[in-house]
């Protein structure tokens, strides 16, 4: 029974801890990186929430506990589409984009990341392959988002440069 409890306390609520540990670490970080951050944030978690809804539309994958009714999850939730895990996407994307600008402790949270969808697939809300597949769609919104950061940056006017670094 306290097993359960801490998978449950894990599954809900790791990510909220992940976010608030990003946050901290964009609070230090200096003033260039901060935007360069920022921008790549947006970026990344528009495209990580385009990807999630397109391969959820693309692909059915019915929760652990609507395929074996005899399995009960371990907090309430809706029957819906399981795929891909859009926790586990969130957190990996967060974690991956602190990563491009401290790569220890981005691992950290990457693997705070892990454990939060591993912690879902022990609830029965998901299969290994929703957290599979929300962990590529992190790395390929944070792979997108940092490309372009990369090639937009040298070209911005001036001016905006010297913004970012006042």
């Amino acid at each position: 029974m306290v097993m359960n409890s801490r998978i449950v306390a894990v599954a809900q609520y790791l990510l909220f801890l992940i976010l608030a540990a990003a946050a901290v670490i964009w609070f230090f970080l200096p003033r260039p990186d901060k935007v360069g951050l920022a921008m790549q944030a947006v970026a990344s978690l528009a495209i990580a929430v385009v990807l999630v809804k397109l391969a959820g539309a693309v692909r059915a994958d019915p929760r652990p506990f609507v395929v074996d009714p005899s399995i009960k999850p371990l907090f309430a939730h809706p029957a819906d589409n399981g795929f891909p895990s859009d926790h586990t996407a969130l957190a990996a994307t967060v974690a991956l984009l602190v990563m491009t600008y401290r790569k220890g402790l981005g691992a950290v949270l990457l693997a705070a990341g892990i454990t939060l969808g591993a912690a879902r697939m022990a609830a029965h809300v998901h299969h290994w392959q929703d957290i599979v597949a929300g962990l590529l769609i992190a790395i390929l919104a944070v792979g997108i988002a940092a490309t372009t950061w990369r090639w937009v940056r040298p070209r911005l006017p001036q001016r905006l440069d010297e913004l970012a670094c006042a």
